[in-house]
């Protein structure tokens, strides 16, 4: 409840979090040579993750090769980390490129990479606009940094 409640940051929680060199406090799993891995504080399930580009590009037009495959090289780790971990049956992965295509945080191209469970879907999105999250995110981001 603690991050629900909280004012929604200011600038770009990426680059923010980057700079402040405070990995476990921002959730930051894993800093690669030019992309991080993050768990997402307002996860849509358990696990959510998010891999982005330390440079702050609003697409992937903005990346250059070294990023792009390091990207996608982060995505795979990420899956490989949450099945380890979390044991999950699927995967939800993509991008929300803009604001009217739903992304957060517009400015800074990002990879979601979300666990799935067979049933993990209930009536709270569809009568409270309401997502249950059955874990703290300290006890997911130990689970999945202990895996990676």
């Amino acid at each position: 409840m603690e991050y629900i409640l909280s004012e929604e940051p200011k600038g770009c929680i990426f680059c923010d979090g980057l700079a402040e060199k405070r990995d476990r406090e921002n959730y930051i799993l894993h800093r690669g040579k030019a992309c991080f891995i993050m768990l997402n504080i307002y996860p849509y399930n358990n696990g959510h993750l998010m891999v982005a580009p330390f440079r702050h590009v609003p697409d992937l037009n903005g990346l250059t090769g070294n990023e792009l495959t390091e990207l996608i090289q982060l995505v795979k780790r990420s899956m490989k980390v949450q099945r380890k971990a979390l044991n999950p049956d699927g995967f939800n992965v993509g991008m929300n490129v803009g604001k009217v295509a739903g992304a957060g945080v517009k400015d800074h191209v990002h990879v979601h990479v979300v666990p799935r469970w067979e049933g993990d879907t209930n009536f709270m999105p569809l009568t409270a606009d309401t997502r249950v999250i059955p874990e703290l995110l300290q006890s997911t981001y130990e689970k999945l940094l202990a895996a990676l």
